[in-house]
């Protein structure tokens, strides 16, 4: 006896596709409006200003008159610029000397507070970490004021013990100006990497520790054999992140010395942004062909670290 289609499951197969439809259009809605404000927020002040830069640098252009298209004539005036490559020059001082300061000190901070079991560990963290919520425009005026040549705190404290410099003004020496500004730059960049390192070297395994105990390891042994190989990644992202930041920033430079003495602190980031916003100069077309340049070396910095770097996973 042949048995009598279902009307029900001729009805239901339509209904189930369209469900499947409108669930999955359901799906991409809520993903497009969840990644829109983030995605528009980046093309809008993110990729359309550098976009913008772009074009720029191929204009003389002062933001008020009309601008004029110069094709690479800033690119050519700015490789014979003398002051382009003294401040990168101070640059790459800056980046060879914070970036294994930082990375050096928050190690062995670090490892101090993970492995040698002190009383108050929450209170050091907090003590480390401090800096960080300090603004940049807070800390660089600490600084000055610890650098001040009439009552600053270092020549106060050099004072104490017998070394009497008179009113020497640390910013204001060309020979000392670029060193002092070393110090601020590292005091608020090691606590943040401090907790970063502090978090990665929770997460080796004991046992690594003990066994090394038994073996007679000394802590440099087991800092050096056991914990620093373990948390390569980790420096190489960390190194990664102070090379670049270094090359961007000049914030704090900007507080300390304004590029002073006599331009022996001045930096590409605050050359290029004296170039656009300084008193009487106003030439956005220089400054975005110095703009497009950091961006090259800024790249260029990163495919050399991953090109002279290991990017090995942790084994334990």
């Amino acid at each position: 006896m042949n048995e009598l289609p279902n009307p029900v499951a001729h009805v239901a197969a339509p209904q189930n596709q369209q469900w499947k439809q409108k669930a999955k259009f359901q799906k991409r809605l809520f993903i497009f409006l969840a990644t829109f404000p983030a995605f528009g927020g980046y093309m809008l002040f993110t990729l359309y200003p550098n976009l913008l830069s772009v074009y720029y640098s191929l204009l003389d252009w002062d933001g008020i008159k009309e601008p004029v298209f110069v094709g690479l004539n800033n690119f050519k005036d700015m490789l014979q610029d003398d002051y382009v490559w003294r401040a990168l020059w101070h640059n790459v001082l800056l980046m060879v000397t914070i970036t294994p300061l930082v990375v050096f000190i928050s190690i062995i901070l670090a490892y101090l507070l993970a492995n040698k079991g002190y009383r108050f560990h929450s209170v050091f963290k907090v003590l480390f970490f401090f800096p960080n919520i300090l603004s940049l425009v807070a800390v660089s005026l600490l600084w000055s004021f610890v650098y001040d040549g009439s009552f600053g705190l270092l020549n106060a404290g050099l004072r104490l013990i017998g070394v009497d410099i008179g009113n020497y003004y640390w910013l204001g020496e060309k020979k000392a100006a670029l060193w002092a500004t070393i110090p601020p730059s590292v005091w608020g960049a090691v606590g943040f990497y401090f907790v970063i390192f502090l978090n990665a070297m929770s997460t080796i395994p004991k046992s690594l520790y003990e066994a090394a105990i038994l073996e007679g390891a000394s802590h440099r042994v087991r800092l050096f054999k056991i914990t620093i190989p373990l948390m390569t990644p980790i420096i190489r992202v960390a190194v990664l992140f102070l090379m670049l930041g270094v090359f961007k920033g000049f914030e704090n430079i900007l507080i300390l010395t304004n590029g002073g003495p006599s331009g022996s602190t001045d930096v590409i980031g605050l050359y290029m942004f004296n170039i656009a916003f300084g008193v009487g100069i106003h030439n956005y077309g220089y400054a975005s062909a110095i703009g497009m340049m950091l961006f090259v070396i800024l790249v260029a910095t990163k495919l050399a670290i991953d090109k002279f770097t290991t990017n090995r996973d942790s084994e334990y």
